[in-house]
Parts: structure tokens; sequence; C-alpha cells
């Protein structure tokens, strides 16, 4: 007999996301990153989940799920998680890659109970812009705006949806 499970609003209730820390990511081989304390500090950064000459293929993912866990430990517990969801990659290696880092995600955010939501390109690039096809120095000037100083577009995206997260309650308002 299947029993079913009742999916999860992945939402905070209103007010939550104030309180909570949240992770903001730009999933791919170089992953940009930002997130809010529950102090409200806000921090971000890049990390390269380039394998090595002698990995094996799946070490990209166990590097980016200790990663996950070593953020969670240090700064959380993580709340939430939204992340740039990506519909249509320029290669063939960047899709596998993009695929295999939102799988890692999901299960590691599945077995902790933190809800993750994808936020589609457009809409960060158009809350963070006015432009949903806005190119990535648009993305870094927007980023700098805001008082930050991105390494590069990554962490600017990553940035970008940290501030749509916070500033819509998480796509509610």
């Amino acid at each position: 007999m299947n029993t079913p499970i009742p999916a999860q609003d992945v939402r905070p209730e209103p007010g939550a996301i104030n309180r909570s820390c949240i992770l903001a990511l730009d999933l791919g081989t170089t992953t940009g990153w930002a997130l809010r304390s529950h102090g409200g500090l806000t921090t971000s950064g890049t990390v390269s989940f380039r394998p090595g000459r002698f990995d094996g293929g799946g070490m990209r993912y166990l590097r980016f799920t200790n990663w996950l866990t070593e953020l969670d430990r240090l700064s959380g517990p993580v709340a939430a998680i939204w992340f740039e969801e990506v519909r249509r990659h320029a290669g063939t290696d960047a899709a596998h890659i993009y695929g295999g880092l939102m799988a890692t995600l999901a299960s590691w955010a599945e077995l902790r109970g933190v809800p993750y939501e994808g936020v589609p390109v457009g809409t960060i690039k158009r809350h963070a812009t006015g432009k949903g096809n806005a190119p990535k120095e648009a993305m870094i000037a927007a980023a700098k705006a805001r008082g930050f100083s991105p390494a590069d577009d990554n962490e600017a995206d990553a940035i970008a949806i940290l501030h749509w997260a916070i500033e819509t309650n998480g796509g509610l308002g």
C-alpha cells in the first residue's frame, strides 16, 4: 500500500525569513553563494568544485556535500535554500554538472528537512536589474550597488538570489 507524502511548502511563514539563516546558490563548477545569518549578517563568495587530476567522477559532488554540511555546521542551521533554476545550458558538460549538483543539493536538503526552491534566471535578473535578460556585467554592477564586491558573476547571481528571497519572502510578496 502506498501512502502519499504531503508536499511541504518551502516558503517560511511571513516574517520568519528575517529571523532565519538562509542560503542562496548559483550552482556550477564555480558555485556562487550568499548566506544571511540568524543575526542578519550577509556573507558571500565562490567555491570551486573543479575535479583534481586524479579525482573520480563523483568527487565534485562529495566535496559539494561536505561543503554544504560544513556551512550548515558553522553558520546554520540553514532554514531554507534558494538556487538559480537554469533551464538551458550552453553545453552538455555544463548541463550534466548542474544536474549532478542539483541532485546532490536536493538529497542533502531532503535528508535534513531543509526546504529548497529554484528561482528562474529571468526572475533573478529582473529583480536585480529591471531586465530579465541582463548580461553578467549588469548583475555584477547591481551587486556593487548594494554594497557588495563580488569576485565574479557567480557570486553576483547568488547575492541577487538572496536579496530576491528576502525582499519577496521567498516569492510570496
